[in-house]
């Protein structure tokens, strides 16, 4: 665009009359106009292209400089000037506009190749999903269970005293009772402390004979590596004519062997629950303990006065009750030494079973 001072002259058709500010003034404008339209073609990002903007035609850009040498020209000659300054401007602009479009273009380009999905290449799947261990411990011993010809019953969270404690030959003075041991909730009600309460339903609404299971979520005032304020049970009971502690023991050893293998010895030691006489604990031997045996569950032959208190005669009807904590079972059967691991619901420790 060197011919810019000529056509100007040429317009004045007065060359020798054009003074010399006014050529360096359309010179500069030339110059400048020329290196920021090659500058700004030249741009590889929005970035640089901001920048060049601010150099050329900011406030305190080039063309800024420029306008402030108009002034200083004779009025005579402004409106060649003007008119030849705002003609540059207009191509920097359009040079300008040009180019952010470009820029943006190939930037939107390049996030779309970047950030494109090939569909061809095999999917991920993702992980799958598995069984609590207490849950896979659950549904293991109801199998034992329902293949012996037991029933699955369950019973509420929240029982009143009188199903959780008073039914079940609990004194009004049993320790169970003391706040320091049992979630009370108001009007009368607990946080049931075990999966007995069952008993009481099923045998207050069903005539016997009866063989059921239950199981749940129980809740003690208790926390530590081998207890847990919430935990599960499971409960079972036997009512019918000519029950014996042989036929307790008898589905003990099945359940035992059936769970822990064939060869696994048990050892009933003598014990007391309220709602049982007589009553004993179940041991199974565990070559890794220093002891050789761990419990596992408690039971005995269902008190008389339980029976009464369901409608039963105990003169012609008797039973066996057994109750066991999941937990337990799970961390003997998998080897966890914290119950605790059972509940912070780690993936990494969950995924191992």
């Amino acid at each position: 665009m060197s011919d810019a001072s000529a056509v100007n002259v040429s317009e004045t058709n007065e060359p020798e009359g054009v003074s010399e500010a006014l050529q360096a003034l359309l010179a500069d404008v030339e110059k400048m106009s020329a290196g920021a339209v090659g500058a700004i073609d030249a741009a590889s990002s929005i970035e640089a292209l901001e920048e060049l903007r601010l150099r050329f035609l900011g406030k305190k850009g080039a063309f800024a400089e420029l306008n402030r040498r108009f002034g200083s020209l004779p009025a005579e000659e402004k409106p060649a000037a003007g008119k030849e300054l705002n003609e540059r401007k207009s191509r920097i602009v359009a040079a300008e506009k040009a180019a952010r479009t470009r820029l943006e273009r190939e930037r939107i380009d390049q996030r779309l190749r970047s950030e494109a999905i090939d569909v061809t290449l095999p999917g991920t799947a993702p992980g799958g999903g598995h069984l609590h261990p207490i849950v896979q411990v659950r549904r293991e011993i109801e199998r034992v269970f329902t293949g012996m010809g037991f029933q699955i019953t369950e019973s509420p969270e929240v029982e009143s005293e009188w199903v959780n404690f008073d039914a079940l030959n609990f004194l009004p003075d049993h320790p169970a009772r003391d706040m320091q041991d049992t979630f009370f909730t108001d009007r009368g009600h607990v946080l049931r402390t075990h999966t007995s309460p069952n008993q009481i339903r099923a045998m207050s609404a069903t005539k016997p004979p009866l063989a059921v299971i239950s199981s749940g979520k129980v809740y003690r005032c208790d926390a530590d590596a081998t207890h847990s304020p919430m935990f599960f049970q499971m409960e079972g009971f036997v009512v019918d004519q000519g029950v014996s502690m042989a036929h307790l023991k008898g589905t003990l050893n099945e359940f035992v062997h059936a769970l822990f293998g064939p060869g696994t010895e048990t050892r009933f030691r003598p014990s007391f629950f309220p709602f049982t006489e007589p009553s004993a604990e179940v041991d199974i031997r565990c070559d890794w303990l220093s002891a050789g045996w761990m419990e596992i569950l408690g039971c005995g032959m269902i008190h008389p006065a339980v029976l009464t208190n369901c409608g039963i005669d105990p003169e012609k009807w008797s039973g066996f009750a057994f109750g066991l904590g999941l937990d337990r079972i799970a961390m003997l059967k998998y080897g966890i030494d914290d119950i605790r691991h059972l509940y912070e619901n780690d993936a990494r420790f969950l995924s191992q079973f």
